[in-house]
């Protein structure tokens, strides 16, 4: 039974700024090109931390797919061969990923509207891979996102997350140069004090009991329109990579990698 109106996470101002857009989620040249842009890279880097960890890749791998908007990354994963459910509080923009699935003959694939906290309830530890994409800056509690992750997942599960760093320089790429210089996303899309730093992250995800294994970068170059992930530059858009321990004595894992980004 659900223990609280979950959906008191979501600000539906921010989900109405992607459901009036849509009908051009599978639009590769429309409101939504930068996502299709990137995925690529975001899905081979998923793949990547998935068979780093689990000594194989995402076929025949439970997956959910947080904040999945219309479908793209969730479809994706499927098309490797992951079974995956796409959650997402739009319902716009899960009609626009069924018909899309339907379309491409996509039977790996299913979407529900349902909140992450609810979903965690009713499912708790039943997915290899959780995955939280261009979301947590757009819902009023992250933290309470990144729990959900945490209670999704099977013991030893892997959990992939993306965000935007808060800084003036994500300011000058993200909002500035993104949405008033290239047009990359619509004006408003983004909210500057939602941004989330590396370490505020880290610590949320700690706090729920993950430990990180991976982060990187993720760049775009506007003159030769060429995107990138590095390692070493996570000042504006990147992504983490964390497990769920099967012990206590996995904690020790990603010791290495701890660290304070700012």
């Amino acid at each position: 039974m659900q223990s609280a109106n979950h959906t008191d996470n979501a600000d539906f101002d921010e989900i109405g700024k992607f459901t009036k857009l849509a009908d051009e989620w599978w639009d590769r040249m429309g409101a939504f090109k930068s996502l299709h842009d990137i995925n690529p890279l975001r899905l081979n880097w998923i793949e990547d931390r998935v068979s780093e960890y689990y000594g194989s890749s995402l076929v025949d791998k439970t997956v959910v797919d947080i904040g999945c908007g219309g479908g793209i990354l969730a479809h994706s994963m499927a098309v490797r061969g992951a079974d995956v459910l796409g959650i997402d509080l739009g319902e716009a923009n899960l009609k626009a990923a069924s018909i899309h699935a339907a379309k491409t003959g996509m039977q790996k694939l299913q979407f529900r509207c349902v909140p992450a906290e609810t979903l965690a309830q009713e499912e708790p530890e039943q997915y290899d891979v959780v995955s939280c994409m261009e979301m947590l800056e757009h819902v009023p509690d992250p933290a309470a996102i990144v729990q959900a992750c945490y209670d999704l997942l099977k013991p030893g599960g892997v959990c992939v997350m993306s965000t935007i760093n808060r800084n003036p320089k994500s300011y000058l790429f993200a909002i500035i140069g993104a949405e008033y210089v290239l047009n990359l996303v619509d004006k408003g899309t983004h909210d500057y004090q939602k941004f989330i730093t590396p370490a505020e992250l880290d610590q949320m995800a700690m706090q729920a009991g993950f430990c990180r294994f991976d982060m990187t970068g993720l760049h775009y170059n506007p003159i030769t329109k060429h995107y990138w992930l590095s390692n070493s530059n996570v000042d504006v858009n990147y992504m983490m990579a964390f497990v769920k321990p099967q012990a206590e004595s996995l904690a020790d894992m990603s010791d290495a990698n701890r660290g304070d980004h700012g």
